[in-house]
């Protein structure tokens, strides 16, 4: 058996190309199979931390922000449609229309997180899809508290943490320590502490660096 590669998957639920980078992560290690062991943790990332709460147009915000114009937001989108699709995640770009404040999502994913790897990863899974495939309000309490409860997490402790700021601290505190560590941009996939694979790179990207790390060979 090897030995476990923890994995640091510093992204934001408003991030689509986080999204794919999961995607590609998660078929990596099923591609590399059952003697690799692996221990993923979500660390938070926020693009936008002062979005207002009514969020912003997506087309409004990529255009100041990246001067962006409209065919080029067509064709970026359909770049994105079809990498999610090759890797079985659905973006739906009618539906995601807006962009939203990602803190309180960070939030739970950190309450998450204290209860096991595979909650957490339950959770992330369910609030990119919600909003990137859904066009949900990931910035709504109780959008969010029903997108906990379709996870099967308890979704009354869940509202809990969002009424009363619990986590927020923790969220700041992880958020400033990657900043620190110069993430500037997400996803940012840091191996063991020490290699940095940045974007959302195919597949075979992660898989080599995996096999390296575990000793794997193909």
């Amino acid at each position: 058996m090897s030995e476990p590669v923890k994995i640091d998957f510093v992204s934001d639920v408003a991030c689509p190309w986080c999204a794919i980078g999961l995607a590609s992560l998660e078929r990596a290690i099923a591609a590399v199979g059952g003697g690799l062991r692996v221990e993923v943790r979500f660390q938070p990332f926020e693009l936008n931390p002062d979005m207002g709460p009514a969020g912003e147009s997506i087309a409004d915000h990529l255009g100041r922000k990246y001067g962006l114009d409209a065919e080029q937001l067509v064709q970026n989108g359909e770049a994105l449609r079809q990498r999610g699709a090759a890797l079985g995640f659905r973006f739906d770009l009618q539906k995601r229309d807006r962009i939203y404040n990602t803190f309180d999502a960070h939030r739970l994913l950190h309450w998450a997180g204290e209860q096991g790897a595979a909650p957490q990863l339950a959770l992330k899974r369910a609030l990119l899809q919600a909003y990137h495939g859904e066009g949900r309000n990931v910035s709504d309490l109780d959008t969010l508290v029903a997108i906990v409860e379709a996870t099967g997490l308890d979704a009354a402790e869940a509202r809990q943490v969002l009424d009363t700021g619990r986590f927020a601290a923790e969220v700041r505190e992880r958020e400033r320590f990657y900043q620190q560590q110069g993430i500037r941009a997400v996803p940012a996939v840091i191996f063991n502490d020490r290699h940095l694979i940045q974007g959302g790179q195919p597949a075979d990207v992660f898989e080599q660096a995996l096999r390296q790390l575990s000793g794997i060979a193909a």
